[in-house]
């Protein structure tokens, strides 16, 4: 058992460590938006979110988010705001956050944009989802320009499975996103 702790601590202090730059909340926005079966389009948004894109050893990142689903807003809505909210949705008494976290990915993605794979955790459920990175808009994404990522999910695919007569299934996610400070030298 000593061998076996002294190995892992050794390990730990020749492998190389990750960093993490913060998302810049301020700046960044993340929006959803659903329809209704007569055709009105819902616009939602996340005003309270966390959010790390994390570099690794081998120089690929990893983007991670925490929305809270108790902050979650339908705009001019209190109503529709509240049934967001409620358990027929995002259930925030219950499942207070929503999460995200990305497979690895080069930096050229945030670039040349593509697909953007990862696990996104709904109501305690998780599933498989995919991203899309638009191109970038200049050199330094997320620095100069924001990333712009989109994608839509199933609702019926993490138990959100009420007010079918009234919503569509789908919910498309829209995000613009900028990192907080310089990157490292």
């Amino acid at each position: 058992m000593v061998a076996l702790a002294a190995t892992l601590l050794s390990a730990a202090l020749v492998w190389p460590v990750a960093s993490a730059t913060q998302i810049d909340r301020d700046a960044s926005r993340i929006t959803f938006t659903l329809k209704t079966r007569l055709g009105q389009t819902l616009q939602g948004r996340f005003p309270d979110f966390h959010g790390d894109v994390v570099t690794l050893p081998d120089g690929r990142h990893q983007v991670q988010f925490k929305l809270a689903t108790r902050a979650v807003e339908i705009l001019d809505s209190p109503a529709y705001t509240r049934f967001a909210r409620g358990r027929g949705f995002f259930d925030a008494q219950r499942h207070p956050q929503l999460e995200f976290v990305s497979q690895p990915y080069a930096q050229s993605l945030l670039r040349e944009g593509g697909a953007l794979p990862g696990t996104l955790r709904i109501r305690g459920v998780q599933h498989e989802e995919v991203f899309t990175i638009d191109p970038a808009q200049c050199s330094r994404p997320a620095r100069d320009c924001d990333v712009i990522a989109n994608g839509s999910i199933a609702r019926s695919d993490y138990g959100m499975s009420r007010w079918t007569f009234a919503l569509s299934d789908q919910v498309r996610f829209s995000l613009r996103i900028r990192l907080r400070g310089e990157p490292d030298a």
